[in-house]
């Protein structure tokens, strides 16, 4: 018994007629019959009589069958479209991964415009630094990320695709918001707020530090991106953010801009270098996300 079968059985209850089943279902009055043969002896019971005159009406057993069976045609002709629409990418289920502030200021808006289109793929989203969802990638619980570009020999790939602009958020009474634009030597002898050990633009200050024969930075971790300002507000320190995290400013901060090559950090999509071309509802996505965020 197959779903061809089945909607042949259908068309013959609907029409009253094994010639007119045929032509709606474009095969020959034989092949008809012939299905119809083969699903009563499967079923092991009589289906179909002929009445006086070659009126068709259905047995008990048929009336029977008939009834069960449409849920099951409905069910059947469902999973069909399903799978199709997968293989099409139409639907499916994707987790993907992103850093803040892309997550919370940027994905919003571009994943709700996508799902709009693509009402049947649903979406779930992690939520790390770099290195976390560097290692979810190459374990392949999600298909990949929007992060920064991960280190050398990471078997990852990274395609840059915006660059986030960086400014140094302070208590408006601090020190440093007496100047128009901060040096990196400037963070010297006041606490930088961070989000992880492995931060990026706190790598990325170091290495500037250390080329110009500065000592250490003095940071306190700070385990969410959203909290830092709150930090700030309280005179814990000062925390170089994404600006589109800061604006508008908090109550009783400031924003300052950096000069030099802290002012930007660079953000893409990190994929296994195995996992190309990707297919399906992920290569949608991938696609929608590069044009979206290239462009904006």
């Amino acid at each position: 018994m197959d779903l061809k079968t089945l909607k042949t059985f259908h068309a013959i209850v609907k029409y009253g007629s094994f010639n007119r089943a045929a032509q709606v279902m474009n095969y020959v009055q034989s092949t008809v019959t012939m299905q119809i043969q083969k699903l009563e002896a499967e079923m092991g019971v009589s289906l179909i009589e002929r009445g006086s005159g070659k009126e068709l009406r259905l047995t008990e057993a048929g009336r029977w069958f008939y009834n069960q069976s449409l849920e099951i045609v409905k069910n059947l002709e469902q999973l069909q479209s399903s799978l199709s629409e997968m293989r099409s990418g139409e639907a499916g289920h994707l987790r993907l991964g992103a850093t803040e502030p892309t997550a919370s200021y940027r994905l919003p808006g571009i994943l709700g415009r996508f799902m709009s289109i693509y009402p049947n793929i649903r979406i779930s989203v992690d939520i790390a630094n770099t290195p976390v969802l560097g290692e979810r990638v190459r374990q392949g619980e999600i298909a990949f990320a929007l992060a920064t570009a991960p280190g050398l020999g990471s078997g990852l790939s990274f395609e840059p695709l915006f660059a986030e602009e960086f400014a140094v958020l302070l208590p408006e009474n601090h020190p440093l918001a007496e100047k128009e634009i901060i040096e990196p030597e400037d963070f010297q002898g006041h606490r930088l707020l961070i989000t992880s050990a492995t931060c990026p633009y706190r790598r990325k200050l170091e290495t500037i530090l250390q080329e110009k024969g500065e000592v250490a930075l003095d940071t306190m971790e700070i385990g969410s991106m959203t909290a830092l300002k709150f930090y700030v507000r309280n005179g814990l320190g000062i925390a170089l953010v994404p600006k589109i995290a800061v604006e508008p400013e908090t109550k009783e901060t400031t924003v300052r801009m950096i000069s030099g090559s802290l002012i930007h950090m660079t953000f893409g999509l990190l994929r296994l270098e195995s996992a190309y071309p990707l297919r399906g509802a992920a290569e949608k996505l991938y696609h929608y996300l590069k044009q979206e965020l290239a462009s904006g």
